[in-house]
């Protein structure tokens, strides 16, 4: 089967696909039309598509003609949500939806799996197993996959495949080394409190303030002093709240931050260590503090030797050793890790820098070089059909 050409036959489709899906964005849980357009064209293609009682998201099943009792499943996946950013690209094509736009490039994901389900339709005679098609709802809340995981969607899937448009890695090379690929993501929230008193007579109460200033100064501890300088680790505070009037000492302050590493044995000390800083730091001001702490996507780590071959060898089969390039892992996060934390899994990136696409993903100017879909499609597909027909085990 040439998938190449295949892709380079379905180009035009993935394209208009992406258009229309970057002129209607939807955010996280609230994809409904979003899904009801993947739906049709999913059983234009002929496929059953399963939905999900009071959520977004869908998936689909391609049986292969040579499967036999027993075969192997393998699922793709793409995530479909937007984010609330008001579009600036002046595309022809841009966001119908206000303060609304696909500025991390799911509508591309959207696509180009659309793209790889058109190939594998075509090719389905030749499978020796079977493709679960997987369209994603709520990605950038961090936890929208493991809603899926709950609902039963690797049941019986063997192997998962997924893949990020990436700013980060010049067009329109493929990515699949082996290894971390992206941080983990837990989200916290303290609070302190103190007691209220005037300004002119701070002995007289516990002002939360100077003592959640020295919880974020010391919490960076945990980075300097607590992990290994190999290992990349953020903790970072991103919004604070307290106080009620210039002259009065606040009794409260409310902190919201996040941490994020590669490292799945340091994942696991953070939370005792910041719970032990904030409580400890509040106490030495005579103030409390208390953690509440969201554990929510592992880092992405490429892991499993077979997995990282086939999708070596099916990107080569594509577009040879120069249509690969390596790339830094990437502090970012996705929750594709709760797939690869039930069954194998491995993650892409397909570059979308270029002369002309500069701005990052998040950006309100994010677009992306449209020829370089159709890799994106080919490398869905040909890692299926190669997981498919490989010897590795189930």
């Amino acid at each position: 089967m040439d998938i190449r050409a295949l892709a380079e036959k379905y180009e035009g489709y993935i394209i208009e696909q992406r258009r229309w899906f970057h002129a209607h964005p939807e955010l996280s849980w609230e994809e409904f039309g979003t899904t009801d357009h993947i739906q049709e064209e999913l059983e234009k293609m002929g496929l059953e598509v399963h939905r999900f009682e009071g959520r977004p998201g869908c998936t689909a099943m391609i049986y292969g003609g040579k499967a036999v009792p027993g075969a192997k499943t393998v699922a793709l996946r793409a995530d479909i949500d937007a984010l609330p950013v008001e579009e600036k690209t002046g595309l022809p094509f841009a966001s119908e939806n206000p303060g609304v736009m696909h500025a991390c490039g799911h509508d591309n994901h959207m696509a180009m799996l659309l793209g790889a389900a058109k190939i594998l339709c075509e090719v389905k005679d030749e499978l020796e197993g079977n493709v679960k098609l997987l369209f994603q709802a709520a990605e950038e809340t961090c936890f929208g996959a493991e809603y899926y995981v709950q609902q039963g969607v690797l049941d019986g899937v063997d192997a998962i495949y997924g893949q990020h448009i990436w700013a980060g890695l010049e067009a329109p090379y493929l990515n699949v080394q082996p290894g971390v690929r992206m941080a983990s993501c837990d989200n916290f929230t303290i609070t302190v409190e103190g007691s209220s008193t005037h300004g002119s007579t701070p002995h007289l109460g516990t002002d939360a303030i100077v003592a959640a200033a020295s919880i974020i100064m010391n919490i960076q501890t945990i980075v300097s002093r607590n992990n290994d300088p190999l290992n990349a680790l953020v903790v970072s505070i991103g919004e604070i709240h307290g106080g009620q009037r210039f002259n009065i000492l606040a009794n409260k302050v409310v902190m919201e931050g996040t941490c994020r590493t590669h490292s799945r044995e340091m994942r696991g000390k953070i939370e005792p260590l910041l719970r032990r800083i904030c409580e400890d730091t509040a106490a030495a001001f005579g103030a409390k503090a208390e953690l509440k702490y969201d554990a929510f996507p592992s880092p992405v780590i490429n892991d499993h030797d077979d997995l990282n071959q086939i999708a070596h060898d099916a990107a080569v089969k594509l577009y040879g050793e120069e249509g690969i390039k390596e790339m830094p892992r990437v502090m970012g996060s996705e929750d594709f890790a709760y797939f690869m934390d039930v069954v194998p899994g491995i993650f892409g990136f397909l570059g979308s820098r270029d002369a002309e696409h500069q701005a990052s993903n998040h950006n309100d100017c994010y677009d992306v070089p449209e020829d370089v879909l159709k890799r994106g499609a080919a490398m869905h597909a040909q890692f299926a059909a190669d997981y498919l027909s490989a010897k590795a085990p189930k």
